[in-house]
């Protein structure tokens, strides 16, 4: 193999985004050039805000992108639901300096996709190799890897990285022609919980979705105050800009699905979705009024109908929530990949790690017992 050489470009938008898109297929929207580049030119995803985007590039023999990584260097653990706040305390008790540190991951979005993005995919393990050698050259403690899509898990162990498990919960579709399609998969408890639930919730209310041209900024101006209660709630302050917003519907609108509930024809609450090509991922949600088991529905069963209607194969609804176990949603592991400069510290966290494996996997297989579906 001839010799390659990477270089770290000063952001996103520094990388034409027919070149980007090339390396990264269009399954996966959040891996876009217009999902990353529309972090950055909000201001939500900057060095200011502890992101810095540094993704590194390899060149092909056409002089375009063949391989690249989403990197970012951060200066804290904020933003990235695959916690290693336990890490960062213990390693600088010992005398060590765990930040700055290099992300690969897509800023605020616990979503599993690619995080090698190849156009050839022969460069897939020079891609590592560069985030290695970018570590040992500006002195970080550490590459953080994190929601990898599991076929490129395979790469980066192979690579002696180390591999952390976690699990969400997946909705899949299992063919069904309508919702009460999907009821009727289920345990006849469960199927009238789900009714009296979305029964209640929609009590006195209308929903629309709205994708592309549809979403004005008055839109766009109801999802802001939604998102900025349930940021406030669980975060302190939101991630995302309210300029993030207008810019996600301008460069790539038709992959949005906005879910809203309506009263009286005023939004009182919302759902942020994004289309991929076999799957919809939900995002984010927020309401200005308590109406009970509205964000189920609107999170929930909103995305299953959507997800039926459009064909899709799955719904992935975000990270966390033993809740959603009931609703259909089933345990699914996920998978980040680490890897530590320091010889002792690697040691130590490969110990947690396997012990950590361990107990995630039993943690699935006992959710699973608990699957509102029908048995035989």
């Amino acid at each position: 193999m001839s010799q390659v050489v990477a270089r770290m470009a000063g952001g996103v938008s520094d990388i034409p985004a027919a070149a980007w898109d090339a390396c990264a297929g269009d399954d996966n929207p959040f891996v876009s050039h217009a999902f990353l580049s529309a972090l950055e030119d909000s201001g939500s995803a900057t060095a200011r805000t502890g992101w810095q985007p540094v993704p590194i590039v390899i060149d092909g023999d056409d002089g375009l992108p063949a391989a690249i990584l989403p990197a970012y260097a951060k200066s804290h653990s904020q933003g990235e639901y695959v916690f290693d706040h336990a890490w960062a305390d213990a390693f600088e008790r010992a005398g060590g300096r765990y930040y700055p540190k290099l992300q690969v991951a897509v800023p605020f979005s616990p979503v599993p996709g690619p995080r090698l993005l190849l156009r050839d995919p022969a460069l897939a393990p020079a891609l590592i190799a560069a985030a290695e050698a970018a570590a040992a050259q500006h002195d970080l403690s550490s590459v953080h890897a994190t929601f990898v899509a599991p076929e490129q898990v395979p790469l980066f162990e192979a690579a002696g990285w180390l591999i952390r498990a976690d699990r969400q919960f997946h909705w899949e579709n299992a063919g069904y022609a309508d919702f009460d399609g999907f009821l009727g998969a289920l345990a006849s408890r469960k199927r009238k919980a789900i009714r009296k639930e979305r029964a209640a919730a929609r009590d006195g209310l209308d929903f629309v979705h709205l994708s592309g041209a549809d979403i004005k900024e008055a839109h766009w101006d109801a999802f802001w105050a939604f998102y900025q209660d349930t940021g406030a709630r669980k975060w302190g302050r939101p991630y995302l800009t309210r300029a993030f917003f207008s810019l996600l519907g301008e460069r790539m609108g038709e992959r949005v699905i906005l879910m809203l509930a309506l009263r009286d024809g005023r939004p009182i609450a919302g759902a942020l979705n994004l289309l991929g090509r076999d799957t919809l991922y939900g995002r984010y949600w927020g309401a200005v009024e308590e109406v009970p088991f509205l964000h189920f529905e609107l999170c929930y069963y909103q995305a299953i109908d959507a997800a039926i209607a459009r064909g899709l194969d799955r719904v992935e609804a975000g990270a966390q929530g033993e809740h959603k176990l009931a609703r259909g949603y089933l345990p699914t592991a996920t998978y980040s990949a680490h890897f530590i400069t320091d010889p002792g510290f690697r040691r130590a966290v490969a110990d947690f790690l396997t012990h950590e494996r361990a107990a995630v996997a039993d943690d699935i297989e006992g959710l699973a017992d608990y699957a509102p579906y029908r048995r035989g």
